[in-house]
C-alpha cells in the first residue's frame, strides 16, 4: 500500500512538460477511456517502466491535476519564402477520470477545465480549442473560465459540424443514396453540433426527426426550421417517432456508450459524432452503414513531443484529429485569435462554409472515414491520407491511404 501511495505522489508531481516560449494555440483535452489513460501516462511515465497495474491507474489519475503534457507543431500547405508555414502550441490533458463524466461530477470537471485553461494562459496562448467534455461542461460560457489577458478561448463546434455534415454528403454518395429524400433523424439535436447539423442539413433533406433531453429546446429549434419550411417531428423518446430514419446523427452528451437507436432504416446511414462515442457496443442495426463522424486531418503533418502519435490520436490513419479542436489550430494557422464557436445555437451555414474555407486553404481536410471495424475507404478514396515525409510543412507526392 505504501509503494502504491508513492508512485501516486511522485506521477502526480512529475509529468508535464516544460512551456515554450512563444505558444499560439492550446489544445484542451481528456482521455475517454481507461485504456487511453494508462497509454498517456506511459509515455510520461517514459521509456523502459514497468507499465502500471490497471487498478493503480485508476488510483492515480484523480490525483493528477490538469497541466500540459506534450507541445504540438502543425504544419500548413500554404508556403512562404522560408519555407512551410507553421504553429506551435500546446496539448493540455484535464484528468478526467474516464468513469467521471457523469451529471455527479459536474462541479469536479468544470473546475478541471478551469484549471486547464489557467495552465493555457499562464503559457501565453493566443487561441484554446476546448475538446470533448470541456466545451460541454462550459456551455459556451466563458466568463466560467480564469480572466483570460490575451487568450481566445473557442469550443470548437463549427468545425465539427463541418466535418460532421461533409461526412454525411460523402456517405450518401458512396451508398447512392439521394441526401433530399432522406428522413434525418439527429441525436442530441438541441446542443451546439446537434442544432448546428440540423440548420445545415434540413434545408436538404426531406424531413427532420429531432431527439434530446429537454421538450422545450427541442420545441424552439422545431419552429426554428419550420419557420424556412422544413418538416420536423421532436420527440424525447427514440421510441415515439412514427417514421424511421434513414440518415442518422448521434451528437448527444453522454458519459459512455450507452446509446440505442430506436427506429431506423435496416440500411441507415448512421454518423457517430460522440466523444466518448454515442453508441452502445450492444445496438443492433442490421445493415446499418456506421462512421465516426466530426474528424478531420492535417495534411501539413503534425508533430508532438513527447511523440504521441497514436496515444493522442487514437485513430486508424495519421495527423487525424477532433474538429473541435482542429479549429483552433486552423485559426492559429491563419492568425485569426478569436472566439469563432461561441456557445450553443450560433452555428450557421455561414459560418460553417467559412471555418471550412479558413481550414482548407491550410490543407485541413475531411478525415477518411471509419468505424470501429475499421476503414471505409482505401487511399485512392481520400483526399489525402499520409505523408512520406515526417518534416514539418513537406506535402506528400502521391496519394495514400492513412489519425488525432
Amino acid at each position: 500500500m505504501g509503494d502504491s501511495v508513492a508512485s501516486v505522489a511522485t506521477t502526480a508531481r512529475t509529468i508535464g512538460v516544460d512551456l515554450p516560449l512563444s505558444v499560439d494555440f492550446a489544445l484542451i483535452g481528456h482521455q475517454e477511456s481507461w485504456r487511453a489513460a494508462a497509454d498517456v501516462l506511459a509515455v510520461l511515465r517514459g521509456p523502459g517502466r514497468t507499465p502500471l497495474p490497471d487498478d493503480e491507474i485508476k488510483d492515480i489519475l484523480p490525483w493528477i491535476l490538469p497541466r500540459a503534457v506534450c507541445h504540438v507543431e502543425v504544419g500548413s500547405i500554404i508556403r512562404t519564402k522560408s519555407g512551410g508555414a507553421n504553429a506551435r502550441g500546446l496539448y493540455i490533458d484535464s484528468f478526467i477520470p474516464p468513469d467521471r463524466l457523469e451529471a455527479a461530477y459536474v462541479h469536479e470537471n468544470i473546475v478541471r477545465v478551469r484549471k486547464a485553461a489557467a495552465c493555457a494562459i499562464k503559457a501565453g496562448a493566443k487561441i484554446v480549442s476546448l475538446g470533448g467534455f470541456s466545451s460541454i461542461l462550459i456551455e459556451g460560457n466563458f466568463d466560467q473560465l480564469p480572466e483570460r489577458h490575451d487568450t481566445v478561448f473557442t469550443t470548437g463546434n463549427t468545425l465539427t459540424v463541418a466535418f460532421i455534415v461533409q461526412g454525411i454528403q460523402k456517405m450518401c454518395a458512396r451508398e447512392g443514396r439521394n441526401l433530399s429524400r432522406a428522413t434525418l433523424l439527429i441525436v442530441g439535436a438541441t446542443g451546439d453540433v446537434g442544432s448546428g447539423c440540423a440548420r445545415c442539413l434540413a434545408p436538404v433533406v426531406k424531413r427532420v426527426l429531432l431527439s434530446a433531453r429537454k421538450l422545450e429546446r427541442l420545441r424552439r429549434l422545431a419552429a426554428e426550421l419550420q419557420d424556412d419550411g422544413v418538416q420536423v417531428e421532436v420527440a424525447t423518446d427514440l421510441q415515439q417517432f412514427s417514421a424511421e430514419a434513414d440518415v442518422v446523427i448521434c451528437a448527444a452528451s453522454l458519459a459512455s456508450s450507452s446509446l440505442l437507436l430506436g427506429r431506423i432504416a435496416p440500411d441507415a446511414i448512421v454518423c457517430d459524432a460522440g466523444y466518448p462515442k454515442n453508441l452502445s457496443p450492444a445496438a443492433e442495426m442490421l445493415d446499418a452503414k456506421v462512421f465516426f463522424g466530426g474528424l478531420g486531418q492535417i495534411t501539413g503533418g503534425m508533430k508532438f513531443t513527447p511523440d504521441f502519435h497514436g496515444v493522442l490520436n487514437r485513430h486508424p490513419f495519421p495527423d487525424v484529429v477532433h474538429g473541435c479542436l482542429l479549429e483552433g489550430m486552423a485559426l492559429a494557422l491563419e492568425h485569426r485569435f478569436e472566439p469563432f464557436s461561441q456557445g450553443r445555437g450560433f452555428i450557421t451555414q455561414e459560418r460553417v462554409d467559412e471555418i471550412e474555407t479558413i481550414a482548407a486553404r491550410h490543407g485541413i481536410y475531411l478525415a477518411p472515414l471509419y468505424n470501429a471495424d475499421g476503414p471505409l475507404e482505401d487511399g485512392l478514396d481520400a483526399r489525402w491520407n499520409g505523408r512520406e515525409d515526417e518534416s514539418m510543412g513537406e506535402r506528400p507526392s502521391r496519394t495514400v491511404e492513412s489519425s488525432f
